[in-house]
């Protein structure tokens, strides 16, 4: 393609101060979204001139920008970590509204905790909760994916807005089949729901959270025993979704009945079937991508928000993967 046939864009920003700050230091948050998306982005004084092949690199670059000024305007920060992440969400989703997006300063869940959004793809992950009934979050260990679904289950039930919180599991490693350990069921299951008790301790005093599980408020149980019920007026959460069937996945989300928002969490990259059975989590976001009513919020690396040695492993383990490493 000639000079004369590239696609160009100016934007122009009134605000010196907030123009200077999306820019970054040194223009590095344009150099960043330039590498990635191959646009050309130029800037001069407080505008700046984007310069692609076509319609498609350059709209989403022009929306990020304009639209973190707007963030930016409405007085809230954006930090650097933000420019990109808001470009891969408009990459994804074309009709995503960052100002809204980052409405979501803090939360109270509980008078024991307060949550607040630590990155900008955990905004958007409480936005799509908040709007839609059916939400898959997918992204690697320590992004927050069911701490979050779990917080925003508990913030739904005190605002009534359900009257029940289920919490479920694949219990791969024990293939479903738990007779054979000791215990009653409680006994049995609870080695595979430990991360969702951890959460809800977290959160809410012990005895509340028995006081709930006794009055039957909070169900925490195996997939398994999803099976041929129908889940109304619940806020109902599938942790570890990438250890399930597809034929367990469809099972689970036809079970949502009126008045239910699902979560489905997982890491497709930690996949712990056999390798001839595919990932119900990955059949799902191949079949229901388009569906109106669903959304999908991917985390990245970037988004890890325990200790910092963790996005270095996750980065470290993709790249191992990626270059034909086995695990």
């Amino acid at each position: 393609m000639s000079e004369q046939e590239k696609i160009r864009v100016k934007l122009e920003f009134d605000d010196v101060g907030l123009s200077s700050t999306l820019f970054g230091a040194q223009n590095s948050n344009l150099d960043a979204i330039s590498k990635l998306s191959g646009v050309q982005i130029n800037s001069r004084g407080n505008s700046l001139h984007l310069i692609a092949d076509s319609h498609e690199l350059i709209d989403p670059v022009a929306k990020s920008f304009s639209q973190l000024y707007s963030v930016l305007k409405s007085g809230k920060k954006v930090f650097p970590e933000d420019v990109e992440a808001a470009y891969k969400i408009l990459c994804r989703n074309p009709a995503a509204d960052l100002v809204k997006i980052f409405r979501d300063e803090l939360f109270s869940v509980s008078s024991k905790k307060t949550i607040s959004p630590r990155t900008l793809t955990q905004r958007a992950y409480f936005s799509a909760i908040r709007e839609n009934d059916m939400v898959f979050s997918i992204g690697p260990a320590g992004t927050g994916k069911t701490y979050l679904a779990v917080a925003m289950a508990i913030y739904a039930y005190t605002r009534k807005e359900v009257k029940k919180i289920i919490l479920t599991r694949p219990a791969v490693e024990a293939g479903e089949k738990l007779g054979f350990l000791p215990g009653d069921l409680v006994d049995k299951v609870n080695p595979y729901m430990r991360p969702l008790y951890d959460a809800l301790y977290d959160m809410l005093d012990y005895a509340k959270v028995q006081d709930m599980i006794e009055e039957n408020i909070i169900e925490i149980a195996p997939l398994a025993f999803m099976r041929g019920r129908t889940l109304s007026n619940a806020f109902v959460i599938l942790d570890e979704a990438q250890n399930t069937t597809p034929e367990q996945m469809k099972m689970f989300i036809t079970r949502l009945g009126f008045g239910s928002k699902a979560v489905i969490t997982g890491d497709i990259t930690q996949v712990d079937l056999p390798t001839n059975i595919s990932s119900g989590l990955v059949v799902a976001k191949n079949i229901l991508r388009n569906v109106e009513g669903i959304s999908f919020v991917k985390f990245e690396d970037t988004d890890v928000v325990r200790h910092p040695l963790v996005s270095k492993i996750v980065r470290a383990y993709d790249s191992y993967e990626c270059s034909g490493g086995k695990i």
